[in-house]
């Protein structure tokens, strides 16, 4: 099984950026766990980070028929990003949300998830061990181990 982990804008700046939102551990941190995590699930990982929402949309029309899955961090295209939503409708290709952060208790213009309206379950709040739990809930599904969320 191959899944293709997504992270959107800003998350290249773990560490740096809002930490006692976000955490203190950088980018590369979570690289390591999220391939530790896949590797622990027994699956194959390759992971994409933009800051650009059409390259976040050129990433989802490219991992059909190459991945087997989704996870995926849209940061701040959650609640904006109509073309990410249609890309992962388009693609069908079963996806898992992730935020480090618990959004639905964050401001209200957070409390929409279009990227999420596509996604068979959503973790959130949970900080890297979201990941984890999106790597393993999507191998299981992919085995028809769990049904959507």
């Amino acid at each position: 099984m191959k899944i293709l982990v997504i992270n959107g804008p800003n998350l290249n700046l773990l560490g740096l950026r809002e930490p006692d939102i976000y955490g203190r551990r950088n980018y590369a941190a979570l690289q390591d766990y999220i391939r530790e995590s896949a590797a622990d699930a027994g699956t194959e990982v390759e992971i994409f980070q933009s800051n650009h929402e059409g390259e976040i949309v050129d990433a989802i029309q490219e991992a059909f028929g190459v991945f087997d899955g989704i996870v995926i961090n849209p940061a701040a295209y959650t609640h904006t990003s109509v073309a990410i939503l249609d890309a992962l409708k388009a693609v069908a290709l079963p996806a898992v949300e992730v935020h480090l952060s618990d959004v639905s208790k964050r401001e209200s213009f957070r409390q929409i998830s279009f990227a999420g309206m596509a996604c068979i379950a959503t973790y959130m709040g949970l900080g890297f061990d979201g990941y984890r739990r999106a790597i393993f809930h999507l191998r299981d599904f992919c085995n028809g181990e769990v049904k959507d969320a």
